[in-house]
Formats: C-alpha cells, sequence, structure tokens
C-alpha cells in the first residue's frame, strides 16, 4: 500500500531564497519563470512540475527533497 501524503508540501523556497540575497524577480530570472509563479511556490498556492523543481534544486545547489518535504517540516 501507498504511503499517504499530505495535501500540501511545504518548501524552503523563500528562506533559500533570502539567504542568497536574491529576490523573487532574480530567482524567477533564473529559472525562466514569472515571479508571480516564484511567489505561488513559496507560499504553497501550487506545486512545480517535476522538471521546475529539478531546475530550481540546481539552482541552489541541493536536491529536491532538501527543498520540498512532504511531511511539512520545511521552513
Amino acid at each position: 500500500m501507498a504511503p499517504v501524503l499530505p495535501d500540501q508540501v511545504k518548501n524552503s523556497i523563500r528562506s533559500l531564497r533570502l539567504a542568497r540575497g536574491w529576490g523573487q524577480e532574480e530567482l524567477a530570472t533564473m529559472l525562466g519563470v514569472s515571479r508571480q509563479t516564484i511567489y505561488a511556490l513559496e507560499y504553497g498556492r501550487f506545486d512545480p512540475s517535476l522538471p521546475l523543481a529539478f531546475k530550481m534544486a540546481a539552482v541552489f545547489g541541493l536536491r529536491i527533497e532538501d527543498i520540498w518535504d512532504p511531511e511539512g517540516d520545511a521552513e
């Protein structure tokens, strides 16, 4: 039987971005998305596509699971 995941996966995008001194617009440019997309990701309005998640992990120099926490403990 597959594990049950929570409805919302928490992420640490905002804290990672701020720790690097990047604005939402700067991160958006690096990822090729809009600033509104970064806002929506940071506040859990939607989850990224798998390609975007991998790209974001590469930009931060982390693994996907270091950014998104299905247990809800991020941030």
